[in-house]
């Protein structure tokens, strides 16, 4: 029995040792696995021609006319998989899309980065430098990443509706300006009774109106 058993560990231990080296082998670039990036963003055996873009490469012509229906031919990328109207597989393919560049797509069709240190409440309305990202499913000539100045837009969480609530009733004593962040303004009031209810009325007139704002330039919900 222990003659047997010397045989078979023997062989446990060269089972071992070849496991380690097959996944050494794995770990050190022998045998890729690696999935491409744009993978997670295609799906399996759907219709070609509505891959998204980063699934496909197109032969784009910039001659064609702005507005206008144009046709492209395409190849999917490596390792995609899709059908054609009558469910058979291919690999190349006719694009249909409108001749026109990403930075004239409109806004519904990218989303921009926001910017919370811009004043959004000023006069005249200031605007800052977005970095802009084509939608997936949407087609378009040039880059798909393109920079654009658009309006200060963000909010901080301040409802117009209870600062001209508090500008009428509690408005005396800088309550509304306080809401609004605004304390310095707040304690003005505060100390001199509304500006004797002058500064009150005006202040219910600029809030209704738009024209004060919450302190750090945000707009309105």
């Amino acid at each position: 029995m222990a003659a047997a058993a010397v045989p078979l560990r023997a062989l446990c231990r060269l089972c071992r040792v070849l496991l380690f080296l097959s996944q050494f082998y794995v770990l050190s670039g022998g045998e890729s696995t690696d999935i491409p990036p744009y993978m997670m963003k295609c799906p399996s055996n759907g219709l070609c021609s509505r891959l998204p873009a980063d699934c496909v490469e197109c032969k784009t012509n910039f001659s064609c006319v702005y507005g206008k229906p144009v046709t492209f031919d395409c190849t999917v990328k490596p390792s995609v998989t899709c059908v054609d109207q009558d469910l058979k597989s291919q690999k190349s393919f006719v694009m249909n899309m409108t001749c026109r560049f990403c930075w004239q797509l409109p806004e519904t069709d990218y989303e921009c980065s926001n910017s919370t240190s811009c004043m959004a409440v000023s006069c005249p309305r200031q605007r800052y430098a977005a970095n802009c990202t084509v939608r997936d499913h949407v087609h378009c000539l040039g880059n798909r990443t393109f920079p654009k100045m658009l309006y200060c837009n963000w909010t901080g969480g301040y409802k117009w509706s209870t600062a001209l609530a508090l500008s009428i009733t509690l408005g005396g004593f800088g309550a509304d300006r306080f809401y609004l962040g605004q304390w310095r303004e707040g304690l003005g009031k505060l100390f001199s009774f509304g500006g004797l209810g002058i500064w009150t009325l005006i202040d219910v007139l600029l809030i209704g109106v738009g024209y004060v704002g919450p302190a750090d330039g945000s707009l309105y919900i």
